[in-house]
């Protein structure tokens, strides 16, 4: 999952690109709220965090702007205003959420799942493929009722593909979703994970499927019996 963090508060700012990757979201930093037209509309985000401070255009015109072009993205301001009115403006303008610093960062991290979940259209927490269970909280997959150990990027590459279960998955989606501005990597590296991930699900009956030409697919059918 991208998330584009918009805080002219470089610690602050830098704090938050930190924690959300240890969370598994790839992450870009803009400090300037001129530049956000540009980055939202060249790559498509999960979510967007955005602080009302902002130089240059300000995050409540930046907010503004991006409803007014009908762009969906879940919102999330995060500021140190906390009048009423600035929270009534805030989430009239269109943010889905209003938080208020100084926050505590597990508080943050939930509705970030929060948020991306109402975006998925998951309710629920934990997101499930025949035998396979994902809790996104804990970052803990059980394959019939035993944890498997995955890496964070298998973590985030099968996150997506179950978030999306049924439906096909490109390598670009994968790629967009899981690369940070600063990151290398690359339609080559999404193969490489999908590979193990194959290899973890062996004779489970839940299938990474190759669509070839457009992606991946994940679905379940008939586990494999040991003769």
């Amino acid at each position: 999952m991208r998330v584009l963090v918009i805080e002219d508060d470089p610690t602050l700012g830098g704090a938050l690109s930190e924690f959300l990757g240890d969370q598994g979201y790839a992450v870009d930093l803009l400090t300037e709220g001129d530049r956000a037209a540009g980055a939202i509309a060249a790559q498509p985000y999960d979510l967007i965090l955005l602080d009302l401070n902002l130089p240059g255009e300000d995050g409540l015109t930046v907010l503004r702007r991006l409803r007014a072009n009908e762009n969906t993205v879940p919102v999330l301001i995060l500021t140190a205003r906390d009048a009423l009115q600035d929270r009534v403006d805030g989430l009239d303008a269109g943010a889905d959420d209003y938080v208020t610093k100084p926050f505590e960062l597990p508080e943050l991290a939930a509705r970030v799942r929060a948020l991306i979940r109402r975006r998925a259209g998951h309710v629920s927490p934990t997101l499930e493929a025949g035998p396979l269970v994902f809790d996104t909280v804990g970052r803990e997959v059980r394959l019939n009722n035993e944890r498997i150990a995955l890496s964070v990027r298998e973590l985030s590459v099968l996150e997506m593909l179950m978030n999306r279960a049924g439906r096909v998955v490109t390598k670009r989606q994968i790629v967009n979703s899981l690369s940070a501005w600063d990151a290398d990597f690359s339609e080559n590296a999404v193969e490489v994970y999908v590979y193990r991930l194959r290899k973890r699900l062996e004779g489970s009956g839940v299938l990474i499927q190759t669509v070839r030409g457009f992606g991946y697919l994940l679905e379940t059918g008939t586990p494999a019996v040991n003769a």
